[in-house]
Order: C-alpha cells, then structure tokens, then sequence
C-alpha cells in the first residue's frame, strides 16, 4: 500500500504532482508516501457497505474497462471516478509512472538533486544540495532562495507543487530535459538552467557532532533504510546520544519505519491501523537499544511513515520529539491495476500511534516547540538526558 497526496490542480499537474511525493524526500520536502506489509493487500477486497474499499475499487475497475471497450482512455476514466470518489489522497498513475514510483522506493529518481522546505512566509529555501548532481555542479548552496522554476513563481506554492514543476511532471520531462531556475542569495539573484538527471541517493546521512552526538538524517524511507540506521548506531560513539533527524521526511516504506523504530525499542506496538473496519496492528522486533538518550526532529515536511515512527517513539516514551507540529498524513492506500497496466491508489483506512492519536489531519505535536534551531535545542535536551549507562 502507499499514499500520496492529490491537488485540486489541472488533471496532468495534480497526477504529476501527487506522483512526486514519493519522490519528496529526494528532492523537495513536504510530501508523503507510506507503504504498509504486502500481505494486507487482500483486505481490499471485503467491503464495508455500499461505500466500502471493494465497491469504490470495482466502480474505478469498471469505469476504466468501459472506457477501453469504447475505444477511450481507461486512465482518464479512471481519474474521473476517483475524483468522483472524494478521495483526496487518490490518485491514478500510468504503469511507467508507477514503475518510477516504485525506483523511487529503490532510492533512484530523476531530477536535480535538491532538497528544501517552505518557510513561514511562504518563501521556498534549498536545504540540501546532493553532491554530484546537477543543482551541485551549477554551484547552487544551502540556504538559496529558490524563487521560480521555469518561470512560475515559487513562494506560497505547496512544495509538492514545486516538486513538480521541478521534476517536470506536468510534461513527463526525463532525464536530459531542462528546468529553469531562479535563485536568489543574499544581494544576488540569478537564474540556471539545469539538466535533469538520472540520480541516486542514500536516504541516510550520519554526522558526528563536536560535542560527540550522533545525527542521523532521514530524507525518506527507501529500501535499506533502517539497515543504514543500525549500521550508524553500532559504529556510534559509546555515549549513544542520538538525533533522528526526520524534518522533510516524505514517508515512503512503512515496513522500514517500523524497522528502523525497532532499532530503539525492545518489540511493542509501533501502530494499528484499519482496513475497511478490520484493526491491524505494527509491532518492532525485540531487541532494540532501548537506553541510547534520543531526540526526534520533526516539522512540517515530517509526514505519513515519519509520523508513524515519531508517534511510536513519543508514545512509547523513547524519545523526547522537538520542532512543529507534522503534516498530518496518516492515511492507508492499497493499489488496483487497471485494464490499460496503469494503477489506481484509493484510501482504505487511517493508522493511530500507540496511544490510539489519530494522525491524519491533525498531525503530530512536539514536546519542544523550536524552529531553526531546533538542532541546538537537542543537543542541550540530550546533555540533560544524560549516558546512557
């Protein structure tokens, strides 16, 4: 299962858009996918009343076959019904756009190699530039305003639109097309135009501060995310305090949050969920380092598998969790593949955090409240914490 968020924007921009979420947290952050066990794809099929899961798949199912009987387009019937569903986080992709989606969870995507975030006035700032990319090689830092893309303005849009302006969406734009940026530092304001690549990136960066803690980063939760994150605890200093840096974390693998949740906890619940009514439940495996003082770093951007580990570890009393309130997407999609191979994605349930917090609209609150320092304000809650021993 996965999810995705869906714009009231013209059809090929809201599809290009809701596509590039799981592509948030290697590019631009604030967007969401989360994807739950393969195993719990069958419940899809028993429905709950006349509005439930089975009933609103068959009605997309028919509308496609339908569509490809008459010689029309069965994806473009099929966006119709999902509109028609109500379903904000639905949404409809063609097979090669699902095929992306799905290298995008390998951790490969096409782009420029940026990350940013919108700030509380609605500007669009750079936060990380991957090495090697092209945004690197055009020398572009962070902390660059990005002021437009292709000549649409940037600032008050929701990042997943810039997202997608950036990724090219809208026009299927691959690898070698070219994008238009305009950058502002300081006094300075430029434009570069960049060609799109063909990129990969490790979802997990480790620095080691001065004062001896342990920062782990989190853009998303791709394969071999929470293997990453245990390979950095066992090689980090003795004193084990920890940082889990989940600020414009766009969700992705749930089964690697609740993997890398099991790196701090000793087995437990990490979330239940529903699926057309029927409860289900995400446990950690036993034996997790459960003494390692640890702080969470959320904001805004943190959404859907971020949430569902920043829940576990403040319900569970693991970690004290500093920043803003997150985005609040805690919804379950499960896939249907239509007749024309492409893939239809509709909301079957909601998932609680331990204490039975329901995140979907209302997000996860802080212990801390902090902002740009937020980094600072951890390293003092973790000198308080204490060793470990």
């Amino acid at each position: 299962m996965s999810g995705r968020d869906l714009f009231c924007q013209p059809r090929r921009i809201r599809r290009g858009a809701a596509l590039t979420l799981v592509f948030a947290g290697v590019l631009v952050a604030g967007a969401a996918t989360g994807s739950f066990p393969e195993s719990d794809g069958p419940a899809r099929r028993t429905a709950v009343g006349p509005a439930g899961t089975a009933a609103r798949h068959r009605a997309v199912e028919k509308a496609a076959a339908e569509a490809m009987a008459d010689g029309k387009s069965p994806m473009e019937a099929a966006e119709r019904a999902v509109s028609r569903s109500g379903d904000r986080w639905a949404a409809v992709y063609s097979e090669g756009e699902y095929e992306e989606f799905q290298d995008a969870l390998d951790g490969r995507y096409t782009g420029v190699g940026l990350w940013a975030r919108q700030e509380a006035d609605g500007r669009i700032v750079v936060t990380r530039v991957q090495p090697g990319s092209p945004a690197a090689d055009a020398g572009i830092r962070t902390g660059d305003r990005l002021r437009s893309v292709d000549g649409d303005e940037a600032d008050g849009r929701p990042v997943t639109e810039v997202v997608a302006l950036l990724r090219g969406d809208a026009e299927d734009a691959p690898a070698g097309t070219t994008v238009t940026l305009g950058l502002e530092r300081g006094t300075r304001a430029w434009t570069e135009k960049l060609h799109r690549a063909r990129l990969s990136t490790d979802s997990v960066t480790v620095r080691r501060l001065p004062d001896g803690v342990t920062v782990l980063k989190i853009a998303a939760f791709t394969k071999g995310s929470a293997g990453a994150v245990r390979e950095a605890l066992r090689t980090a200093p003795p004193d084990g305090r920890t940082v889990l840096d989940l600020r414009g974390n766009s969700g992705g693998l749930v089964t690697e949050a609740v993997a890398t949740a099991s790196a701090f906890l000793d087995g437990g619940l990490v979330a239940t969920y529903d699926v057309d009514g029927a409860q289900r439940a995400l446990h950690a495996a036993p034996g997790g380092d459960t003494t390692r003082p640890l702080v969470v770093l959320v904001d805004g951007g943190t959404m859907s598998a971020a949430e569902l580990l920043t829940g576990a570890l403040q319900d569970r009393g693991r970690a004290v969790v500093i920043g803003s309130r997150t985005f609040g997407k805690g919804s379950v999609q499960m896939p249907t593949k239509l007749p024309d191979g492409s893939v239809a994605e509709l909301t079957v349930g909601h998932y609680r955090t331990p204490s039975g917090h329901t995140v979907d609209g209302r997000g996860i609150t802080p212990d801390l409240e902090a902002g740009a320092h937020a980094l600072e304000r951890a390293g003092k809650v973790l000198a308080g914490l204490g060793d470990p021993s």
